[in-house]
């Protein structure tokens, strides 16, 4: 397979190359801010093939491949590839997205459109767009509900949204938009013809689905606008209800057999989210599955669409079928050293693909197959990025001013001692997200210019249980913003970092903790780079509600009063709002097409810091979107975000 040694080649002759302690002369950052070299892959059902994403001569190919030999191949260049996947094994799914500006018929003005693409192994046959031959249905999908075989034939379900027939004269009719609420299609995916199996959600509810083994639909759920729910079975017949103002109800998995319904919903004994199950037939009221468990993640098969397995909020894997279980873990203490992830797996549990990244490992997939005892490296996601030049990683764990005990992750730069470094502060975005001991392209490029680079997991984070997700609640530029700073406090005390030399960096809620840091917090550090950044929480309000439909409105707002704190006491942590108290100097950057932090918060930030007169920067990344998905337009990032910091607080 010569196009796969050419990748893997030159990772193994850097690998023995590549000094261990000594500081080399550091990768150009489009070894970090360009697209990795191998963006994802996929296994097909009986794990004899699988798909990949790499690059062929510089640009972006999909690969399909056999053992060591390629079926075919596919430039996917300037396309923006959310997933692949395998529906059956001779066709490949990939999930795109593409921003697109709508007309003032819709409450906001730019969206994220999902596709469904379809390819052969045989390269003959033409790539095809689900929906794309229904006049009837928008050419676009709203969610994907698995793959089922019946009769023989290979068939996947998405959601989609039907149009309005207009007739326009006696011999023509049009289509047009008269809701956004998705009804659910089965889709042969030979002939592409799609039938509808559920009918969309009537006005001011929203719906979702199960379908169970035979390709039927097992469990309908349905929510209104004040948060009451119910799941019905085929038969119609409601197995469950409840009410939650939040909206904190959603539709999981089949059981074991496919005899019971598998959701998520608040216990409001514990006013925690935990995993329900009831039984199909409606023979008994539904009950909390594992009560004794703190569940985050459940496995289902790939066929049937049942459960299999869980996953905890501390990491173990507890499989239905302890011998899976087992295989499961053998795949991981493979890799015991490093920070790995099962990324797809075969229908019989025998063959798995594995990413790695961490300590000297700036990103490798494996595609493991147990019958044979082996573990083969397919792919290198950063080659110019050599084990010598990542910067180690590790976990600091620290005490909050208030006496919690918290923990972040640390990225020194390679070949230099840990002592009185000038420091990055790289708060993550979510901001119920987490930082792990992997490679992070972002803080690597920092480490790889003589920065130690912190990204904590402050109070709202998820890398612990509910109970501390929910302490950040209304925490915004308060307890969650001095986590932060705490953090920085501490890796003073321990005298690997310098405190007067700090910098604050982040994207989406990170770039708001960047901003906050400078306004809310004053006298902490020498700049701040915020990316795509929450500035206003009142405008934050508005532009989310705003963005959803009738049903979820109310909900939407009642989160965010939730998670954000009284409307009253906005204003006291919004950047926007205290441009005025600007202490450093700050460096926005925003995508013009992001649907997630709208560019207009950048954009009155900017305007708010030159009527203050504060010293700021800001740079636009045309046709970008939240998750800087473009690799010229994230390079761009990069580079202004490294030169930034470098201006205001040098390394050297």
């Amino acid at each position: 397979m010569k196009y796969l040694h050419a990748l893997c080649a030159p990772f193994a002759v850097a690998a023995m190359a590549a000094p261990n302690a000594a500081f080399a002369e550091a990768p150009p950052l489009s070894a970090y801010g360009n697209l990795p070299q191998f963006q994802d892959a996929a296994l097909s059902p009986s794990g004899k093939r699988h798909a990949m994403i790499a690059d062929r001569e510089g640009v972006p190919t999909l690969f399909l491949v056999e053992g060591t030999r390629a079926l075919s191949m596919m430039p996917v260049k300037d396309i923006k590839v959310r997933r692949i996947s395998w529906l059956d094994e001779d066709t490949v799914q990939l999930i795109t997205s593409n921003s697109d500006t709508l007309s003032a018929d819709f409450t906001t003005a730019r969206t994220e459109h999902w596709s469904a693409h379809l390819v052969s192994v045989d390269p003959k046959v033409a790539i095809r767009q689900v929906f794309s031959k229904q006049k009837g249905i928008f050419d676009a999908i709203n969610g994907t509900f698995g793959v089922r075989t019946i009769d023989g034939r290979t068939v996947a379900y998405y959601s989609g949204i039907e149009l309005k027939k207009i007739k326009v004269n006696s011999h023509m009719l049009e289509y047009a938009f008269d809701h956004n609420r998705p009804a659910l299609f089965a889709v042969d995916i030979e002939t592409m013809d799609a039938k509808r199996i559920a009918v969309a959600a009537s006005e001011g509810e929203d719906r979702d689905w199960l379908v169970d083994a035979n390709g039927g639909v097992a469990a309908t759920s349905r929510i209104d606008g004040e948060g009451k729910w119910d799941i019905r079975n085929a038969a119609g017949t409601i197995i469950a209800s409840g009410v939650n103002p939040m909206g904190r109800f959603s539709l999981r998995a089949l059981g074991p057999q496919g005899r019971s319904v598998l959701y998520w919903a608040e216990d409001p004994a514990i006013r925690e989210t935990v995993l329900f199950s009831a039984p199909l037939d409606g023979s008994a009221a539904a009950s909390r599955f594992e009560p004794d468990v703190d569940i985050a993640s459940l496995y289902t098969h790939p066929v049937t669409g049942h459960y299999t397995g869980y996953r905890t909020t501390d990491g173990d894997r507890i499989m239905l079928d302890p011998k899976i279980g087992q295989r499961i873990e053998s795949v991981h203490g493979a890799f015991p050293a490093l920070h790995s992830t099962v990324e797809d797996f075969s229908n019989d549990y025998a063959t798995y693909l594995v990413r790695t990244d961490g300590n000297k490992d700036s990103g490798t997939w494996y595609k493991v197959d147990l019958r044979k005892g082996a573990a083969d490296a397919i792919g290198y996601e950063r080659l110019p990025v050599k084990p010598g030049d990542v910067g180690p990683i590790s976990t600091f764990e620290y005490t909050a001013s208030d006496g919690m005990e918290l923990d972040g992750i640390l990225t020194l730069p390679p070949g230099i001692e840990a002592k009185n470094l000038p420091v990055v502060m790289l708060p993550h975005g979510g901001p119920h997200s987490r930082d792990v001991e992997g490679f992070d392209w972002w803080a690597q490029a920092f480490a790889s210019r003589g920065y130690a680079v912190f990204q904590p997991n402050f109070r709202g984070s998820t890398n612990r249980d509910e109970a501390f997700k929910r302490a950040g609640y209304g925490q915004w530029g308060r307890k969650m913003q001095t986590d932060v700073s705490d953090g920085l406090a501490a890796l003073a005390k321990a005298g690997i970092v310098d405190g007067t030399r700090a910098c604050i960096v982040g994207a989406s809620y990170g770039g708001y903790a960047a901003l906050a840091g400078v306004t809310v917090e004053q006298g902490k550090y020498r700049c701040a780079v915020a990316v795509a950044p929450v500035t206003d929480l009142k405008l934050l309000r508005r532009l989310d509600i705003g963005a959803v439909n009738e049903t979820s409105g109310g909900m939407t707002g009642r989160r965010l009063e939730q998670t954000l704190g009284p409307r009253a006491e906005l204003d006291a942590v919004s950047p926007l709002r205290l441009a005025d108290r600007a202490d450093a100097p700050i460096m926005l950057i925003h995508g013009r097409d992001d649907i997630v932090v709208e560019y207009l918060h950048s954009q009155k930030m900017a305007e708010a810091l030159k009527n203050a007169g504060k010293p700021y920067e800001f740079v636009e990344l045309s046709e970008e979107d939240h998750w800087l998905s473009k690799g010229p337009t994230r390079l761009q990032m990069l580079t202004s975000a490294v030169g930034f910091v470098q201006k205001h607080n040098p390394a050297r």
